[in-house]
């Protein structure tokens, strides 16, 4: 295995997620990873419901940050444990997100569009009443308006992360049925030095490719893009570094010599 840093990770902080911190941090070693971030889930006014009750993904940030210094010390001589978080953007929390970004020594801020107009695609009510184009356009809609009003992150992640609940997945699904709003959800990326993260969750969820598509990682490419970190999306210690050889020959397919790791949000660049 070439890359040797998973950057999307998940302990017991995030709402979603059983798995002590401790327990990943040992499948990380054990893989032979060189760094692993957690960017547990800051997701505030996250719709209610059965499977996610009020508050269920804002991460209590200091007994997080007091567990992952607990085990840097511990492991520090093995793995680098880098203290990363995952904000759920939405336009109207853009204040509440600038001062949360800069209120703790983060080394990598992912930023996440898990909702759209307030609405989770994971419910079915999300998709009717419309067809699964129509619903797609308002979601890639939304992240160009979260980009418009909230820069403050390193990483957009999985992008396109709505086909994994589309009605028909991912069959439907290409870059160049909207590819007019992939173009300026680019060029805002571009704009504010954000980076894109392939996401290799979404092998789980049934999809054909990794999050994003290889066809806007190509254009991402192709019009100078050079930040991708890569993140297994991982809730349990099985699923850390799940398909990195795939998103290496991704990554590698799209003419990308290199993947990012960040320390202090800062990026450094390691050859594939």
């Amino acid at each position: 295995m070439a890359i040797l840093a998973d950057y999307h990770l998940h302990s017991s902080f995030s709402g979603d997620s059983d798995a002590p911190m401790e327990t990943m941090i040992r499948r990380g070693i054990e893989l032979g990873l060189e760094r692993m971030c957690f960017t547990e889930h800051m997701d505030p006014e996250f719709p209610v419901s059965d499977i996610s009750p009020a508050g269920c993904y804002e991460v209590n940030t200091d007994s997080y940050l007091y567990d992952l210094l607990k085990y840097r010390a511990l492991y520090g001589d093995r793995i680098r444990i880098l203290f990363g978080v995952e904000l759920g953007l939405q336009p109207h929390l853009a204040p509440l997100q600038a001062a949360y970004a800069a209120s703790r020594p983060f080394d990598f801020i992912i930023g996440s569009s898990h909702l759209c107009a307030g609405k989770d695609p994971y419910q079915p009510s999300f998709w009717e009443g419309r067809s699964e184009e129509e619903a797609l356009r308002e979601y890639f809609s939304s992240i160009i308006e979260n980009l418009e009003h909230f820069s403050d992150f390193d990483i957009y992640g999985h992008l396109d992360y709505i086909v994994r609940y589309a009605p028909r997945k991912d069959r439907d699904y290409s870059y160049e049925k909207y590819a007019d709003l992939f173009e300026k959800i680019l060029d805002l990326l571009l704009e504010n030095g954000i980076g894109l993260e392939v996401n290799t969750g979404s092998v789980g969820y049934g999809l054909k490719e990794l999050h994003p598509c290889t066809a806007l990682l190509q254009r991402y490419r192709k019009k100078g893009g050079e930040i991708v970190t890569v993140g297994s999306d991982a809730h349990r210690p099985e699923d850390l570094c799940r398909f990195f050889d795939r998103a290496q020959e991704v990554l590698k397919s799209c003419g990308f010599r290199y993947y990012t790791v960040f320390e202090k949000r800062t990026p450094h660049f390691v050859r594939l």
